[in-house]
């Protein structure tokens, strides 16, 4: 038998020398992020026999994390490495290597402070939730700088209490949605907002104060029609908040990446994993590659087929020859499902969208790499399964879900969406 300790998530500043006095002494485990002048580069989970510690062991412990993720940043922004990064033969890297470092990082720095001239309209889709919509509408209005729109979408809602919310705040825009689905809702953002740039963001999500600027420096790129940024959990109090973490996670990591023509033919066989470039909590488009390749799919997501709608439409902006960026600059916090029924029914969900979505990217595009994908899920869940266990049962949480959600994946798309 598993047993799970509440796990708290601390943010620790290399810079500075006051981690420690985070560490609250009521947790057994720690989950903590490594940031450097602003930059998030890297985390690790810690048990309590290992924190406290002191400074310089847990610099020794983050640096070689860190290392890999700062050379590609530093290599994304076409500045200079340091000799120590220049090759992949580094002695053991420990803090002192971090001294001589920290003029490179103050570069990237510099480079990541850079304005660029874009607006934003921001677009929080939502339904019958007030209490975490309050939280997210509050952490909006604290960025620095503010986005120039920001529009909540009230999606089929049972009751007045969002209309109501929003009333209050006169720097946001309230739209009605009447007809129930995520996708319905998106598409109502992007028919209401004004802005060349627009981002999406989720209910139960707290925003990073820079995350404006970071959005719009992304979008640098003329290139870029898509970004989406670094997902970090809000907390992990609950082990159903933990399982989502460990294997569903939104964290697509800390170094930039591209997705391109390059990426899309690479996986031409099985159909490109669009899902790996980012999650739907934190992404945003360019206005005009909505009148390039269309809306957002109202049969997939929240309300249909249950999810994918986000990952269907980067597929989407792939074939036609688009690029998408993940940029861990852009940075969000969500709250995930606290109990454990809610996450299986959110797995279920996930994989029913997933397939609908595979079936309709094959639909569009006659990609059948597509259908081949889906062939594949049988040993796909044959190998999860003996690996599981053999070395982590507690992936065997949602097993039954994720087989349940792909057959249920097939129905729909064959009685609904054909």
């Amino acid at each position: 038998m598993i047993i799970f300790h509440p796990c708290q998530i601390i943010h620790i500043h290399l810079e500075k020398d006051d981690w420690k006095t985070a560490i609250d002494e009521n947790y057994l485990a720690f989950y903590c992020v490594f940031w450097w002048h602003g930059i998030p580069l890297g985390d690790k989970e810690f048990t309590r026999p290992q924190l406290p510690t002191s400074t310089e062991a847990l610099l020794d412990i983050a640096t070689p994390i860190i290392l890999p993720n700062l050379k590609a940043s530093l290599i994304d922004a076409s500045l200079p490495l340091p000799l120590d990064l220049q090759d992949n033969t580094l002695t053991p890297a420990n803090a002192e290597m971090l001294k001589q470092w920290e003029p490179y990082v103050l570069q990237l720095q510099t480079v990541y402070s850079q304005t660029v001239q874009n607006t934003v309209s921001v677009v929080i889709c939502t339904r019958d939730r007030p209490e975490h919509l309050a939280q997210c509408l509050e952490s909006l209005l604290h960025l620095s700088p503010l986005p120039e729109e920001i529009i909540v979408v009230d999606n089929a809602p049972t009751s007045d209490a969002t209309q109501l919310l929003v009333a209050n705040l006169p720097q946001i825009r309230y739209v009605l949605e009447p007809r129930p689905g995520l996708d319905y809702a998106r598409n109502a953002g992007i028919r209401n907002s004004t802005k060349n740039i627009i981002v999406y963001t989720d209910d139960d999500v707290l925003i990073h104060p820079n995350w404006i600027q970071q959005i719009k420096r992304a979008f640098a790129d003329p290139e870029t029609m898509a970004v989406t940024g670094l997902v970090f959990a809000a907390a992990l109090e609950t082990e159903s908040q933990y399982i989502f973490e460990r294997f569903w996670s939104f964290n697509r990591g800390y170094q930039p990446l591209v997705y391109d023509r390059v990426y899309f033919r690479k996986y031409w066989v099985i159909g490109a994993p669009a899902w790996r470039i980012g999650a739907g909590a934190n992404m945003a488009f360019r206005r005009e590659i909505f009148s390039k390749i269309g809306d957002f799919d109202e049969r997939l997501d929240v309300g249909a087929a249950g999810c994918s709608g986000d990952s269907e439409f980067w597929y989407r902006i792939l074939a036609s020859g688009f690029t998408c960026r993940y940029d861990p600059m852009v940075v969000a916090y969500h709250y995930h499902r606290r109990e454990m029924a809610g996450l299986k029914k959110q797995i279920f969900y996930y994989m029913r969208g997933h397939v609908t979505e595979l079936f309709i990217r094959c639909e569009r595009f006659h990609h059948i790499g597509n259908l081949v994908r889906i062939t594949l899920f049988p040993a796909h869940f044959c190998n999860v399964f003996i690996s599981s266990l053999l070395k982590d049962r507690q992936r065997l949480t949602t097993f039954n879900q994720e087989i349940l959600g792909c057959l249920s994946g097939i129905s729909f798309y064959l009685k609904k969406c054909r």
